[in-house]
């Protein structure tokens, strides 16, 4: 169980805080069942209320300094995850996101970014699907990895660039 003040990876909602730990009055809510009280760390102003023995979405502690550093350092020997059905793509980049394994959302990002450089190089722009996944990927990788790192979400990519 975690506990409040933690910072926890809650499927594809990503990095989260909890907050509290009660039991809810809502409509449809079990009574008698405790919940954590979630907050996205980029929309402090949203709470989720999730059960605390549920495991249909992924939830997990945010990565230590060692293990985000590990993966920076191997971060070229990852694959991209390059999907060629189109349906497909969509639904393993919604899985992988929904994972929350970093390497899996590094896959995802690297596909995208490649996708992406091929099309422009078409003269085409990148997609609204790869480029809402793209975005959602980077974000809870950028967010795990800011508060795993201790510095800004927005130092992240420098980060990564010069550790590699």
């Amino acid at each position: 169980m975690f506990k409040v003040g933690d910072y926890i990876v809650h499927g594809r909602n990503g990095v989260c805080q909890v907050k509290d730990i009660t039991h809810i009055d809502l409509s449809g809510a079990d009574k008698d069942q405790l919940y954590y009280t979630l907050i996205p760390v980029h929309s402090e102003n949203r709470k989720i209320f999730y059960p605390v023995d549920s495991d249909k979405v992924v939830m997990r502690s945010v990565i230590s300094r060692e293990e985000a550093e590990s993966i920076v350092k191997d971060m070229d020997q990852i694959k991209p995850m390059w999907i060629e059905n189109e349906k497909s793509r969509e639904l393993r980049y919604k899985e992988a996101i929904g994972s929350a394994d970093c390497q899996k959302l590094i896959g995802v990002i690297k596909a995208l970014y490649e996708r992406n450089h091929e099309r422009m190089a078409q003269g085409k722009r990148i997609t609204f699907v790869d480029d809402r996944y793209l975005k959602e990927a980077k974000k809870n990788l950028f967010d795990e990895f800011a508060i795993a790192l201790d510095i800004r979400e927005d130092e992240v990519e420098d980060y990564i660039k010069s550790h590699k």
